[in-house]
């Protein structure tokens, strides 16, 4: 369960942002939205509203790529790059480290994990833990200085193994987890269920690879039925990689790279099932299949990308995040599928969804609460700054500060520019739309 996630000096993001998954004590609406681990409570989603370079993706990046720091750092070389990419329209920021950190609940128990890095260094990092009582640090970490604590479990001389194994451009958790050590086989459990995807450029391996098991064939198949796209079946098949059926317009270098790639993999095909009508229009018993990518539109192939995240994260109680989850859906299907996080009878294992938008119909459809809505937008450095709806206050008629009830229209609101995070449009016909004096 996340309960936090902090970020600062990354892309456009300058100063410390802070994406809280803590659900308002004040607000008693939608009380379905509140998952609980013990003593813990966290939102079952978050949207992020947004106008087009308001840093949305980068927060979500940000998230992703602590997620790729903590798998692959470990594995690396010694002159691998870190992913060093700092804020750079305020002098001196890209001399300060880049930071992450994320809070999260295993079995009741919270845990605080961060890091700050450059291009080839750690410059520290740290790792804290609370059950009952106070939080406690299982290791601090000051650039090659690794200090653990006596609350880290694990056999001491296998630590020590690990401090002298870890690389100064590589994370101690992750040289734990590839010495095996309890604490960190826990927390990479944990972060193997925390994915982010690309509402534009959604990829399908995540949704074939599942299909090889039968439970998940009927769920995809129900969730892309229930959809209305009008089909009756998926079908996926596959075989082995046939380096005859390469194109031979490809020259010798292309096709000998693309075999040594792809040699002993398997490639997929997805086909989509229709119901076959007679000559007068009536439903027969047939049935036509053709390939998705082939004869569906981009509204069904993205739907068909995402079911397979999205089944993953509800059946394993993950964290999803998704970037532009409306692009080539229909409204309707884009709130259906959140839907399935906001309910618990469809998300019964605390699944969690973090995504930006542009569809402001949520904000009127939805069962979002305030404080699952977050704006972002640029200050007036043109660092990315993000807000909650929660914590937005106006000033009423008699020049009191007043929170935003629960049935305001929120999305008249934030078109009418009451919450910010809206682009600013210069005149439009004021533009020349002449080429030499012409019209062309």
């Amino acid at each position: 369960m996340l309960i936090e996630f902090r970020v600062s000096n990354y892309r456009s993001i300058g100063e410390e942002q802070i994406l809280s998954l803590v659900p308002d004590t004040k607000k008693s609406d939608s009380n379905d939205n509140v998952i609980d681990s013990g003593k813990h409570k966290a939102l079952n989603a978050i949207a992020i509203y947004g106008s087009n370079a308001s840093g949305k993706s980068n927060l979500l990046l940000s998230m992703s790529l602590l997620d790729k720091l903590v798998h692959l750092s470990a594995r690396s070389s010694s002159t691998t790059r870190l992913p060093y990419d700092p804020f750079l329209l305020r002098k001196g920021w890209d001399e300060k480290p880049t930071k992450f950190e994320v809070t999260f609940i295993i079995n009741a128990t919270k845990y605080r994990y961060g890091l700050e890095f450059f291009q080839d260094v750690i410059v520290s990092e740290w790792l804290y833990k609370k059950a009952i009582g106070r939080e406690v640090d299982l290791f601090l970490r000051k650039g090659d200085i690794i200090d653990p604590s006596s609350a880290l479990k694990g056999n001491a001389k296998i630590i020590d193994a690990a401090i002298e194994a870890t690389k100064p451009n590589a994370l101690f958790l992750s040289t734990c987890d590839m010495f095996n050590i309890e604490e960190a086989k826990i927390i990479f459990q944990w972060f193997k269920n925390f994915h982010m995807i690309d509402g534009l450029n959604t990829e399908t391996i995540t949704t074939v690879s599942l299909w090889e098991n039968k439970e998940y064939q009927e769920k995809i198949n129900n969730y892309m039925m229930n959809l209305g796209l009008g089909l009756v079946g998926i079908d996926i098949s596959t075989k082995d990689f046939d380096s005859s059926e390469l194109p031979d317009t490809l020259n010798e270098n292309a096709r000998n790279k693309l075999i040594k790639q792809l040699s002993g993999k398997k490639s997929f095909t997805v086909y989509t099932k229709h119901k076959l009508y007679s000559s007068t229009g009536n439903e027969t018993k047939d049935t036509i299949s053709w390939k998705l990518e082939d004869r569906e539109s981009a509204g069904t192939n993205k739907a068909f990308h995402l079911s397979g995240p999205i089944l993953w994260a509800l059946v394993n109680g993950g964290v999803l995040i998704i970037d532009e989850i409306e692009a080539k859906l229909h409204p309707i299907m884009t709130l259906e599928t959140i839907n399935l996080f906001l309910n618990k009878e469809t998300n019964t294992n605390n699944a969690q969804l973090i995504f930006a938008t542009h569809d402001t119909n949520l904000l009127s459809y939805s069962k979002l609460r305030r404080d699952q809505i977050y704006f972002s937008e640029k200050n007036k450095w043109e660092s990315t700054e993000i807000y909650s709806l929660s914590d937005f206050v106006y000033l009423d008629k008699t020049n009191n500060l007043r929170k935003e009830r629960p049935d305001t229209d929120k999305e008249k609101r934030y078109f009418e520019g009451r919450y910010g995070a809206i682009p600013i449009l210069a005149n439009f016909n004021s533009l020349n739309l002449k080429v030499d004096g012409k019209k062309r």
